[in-house]
């Protein structure tokens, strides 16, 4: 069990851009997406980040459509745009509710074949990155799967957005019963890599004392760096599917409860920030 504060360079290993859009996702989009430089630039430097790539990890925010700048004398303003706050809503809503609970599973599958050639990189990648976050894994090359069937109208948003209508197929159903399931869930996830992470991650987090709004701020922060991880990594399989005590639900006890329990006084730390920003000539 974990018993002190998480170290200053676990604070740097994130990128300054990851734990801004986290900032902005937790702190700001609840506040009408608005905040001033200052309060981010001390938000990042409490998380290990120094000023100059604090402004460098603003400036690559603005530049991706997520955020806007208006300036008032010598101060600047920042606000997110549409993009941004849809961006950040999509993702709070994916690793709030994400394994919350057990769910029934009817046995289906959704599984989808999508050709992309190796010379269309970004392409390819916007797919993996979709498709991961979706919780589909790839155990051959242009072949997806995971095993519920109620993601086919997201797969079909995907399949649409990147414009693959004409090169991808899917279709739901049961296994035919062919084959070994377990193989198939080895090649498409690495579960015991999770595994290790969600191990990793409770013994990091829980009982993690916090004795001042600054650090329930900052253990806030990380705690959600951290969670938001898993979105990516684990396809929260049916209890049918998993041969073992899968640590995943009580990783997802733990981030919820030591949210709950840090949200009054890291948000109360951020409003000491975001004042002190307003009121700074």
């Amino acid at each position: 069990m974990t018993t002190s504060e998480p170290r200053p360079q676990d604070r740097t290993s994130a990128s300054a851009r990851s734990l801004l859009l986290t900032v902005l996702g937790e702190f700001v989009m609840p506040r009408r997406g608005e905040t001033w430089t200052g309060s981010l630039i001390e938000a990042l430097s409490a998380l290990g980040v120094e000023e100059k790539s604090a402004r460098q990890a603003l400036s690559r925010t603005a530049a991706e459509g997520l955020l806007q700048s208006e300036r008032h004398g010598r101060k600047v303003r920042w606000k997110l745009t549409d993009a941004g706050d849809r961006l950040l809503r999509e993702g709070a809503g994916r690793i709030y509710t994400f394994m919350r609970g057990p769910h029934a599973w009817d046995g289906r599958w959704l599984v989808l074949t999508a050709g992309v050639p190796e010379s269309q990189r970004q392409l390819r990648h916007r797919l993996r990155t979709k498709l991961t976050w979706l919780g589909l894994g790839s155990p051959a090359p242009g072949l997806w799967v995971v095993p519920d069937a109620s993601k086919e109208a997201a797969v079909r948003e995907v399949v649409r957005e990147l414009d693959l209508d004409d090169r991808a197929y899917a279709w739901t159903g049961p296994s035919a019963g062919i084959g070994d399931t377990t193989k198939i869930i080895t090649a498409a996830w690495d579960l015991d890599d999770v595994e290790k992470r969600y191990v990793a991650f409770i013994e990091r987090f829980e009982g993690l004392p916090v004795r001042a709004d600054r650090e329930a701020f900052v253990s806030q922060v990380l705690l959600i760096q951290e969670w938001r991880r898993f979105p990516f990594l684990d396809p929260d399989l049916p209890a049918e599917l998993l041969d073992h005590d899968w640590p995943g639900p009580r990783a997802a006890a733990v981030f919820h409860d030591l949210h709950n329990r840090w949200h009054r006084r890291a948000q109360a730390e951020w409003e000491r920030m975001a004042e002190s920003a307003a009121t700074r000539h």
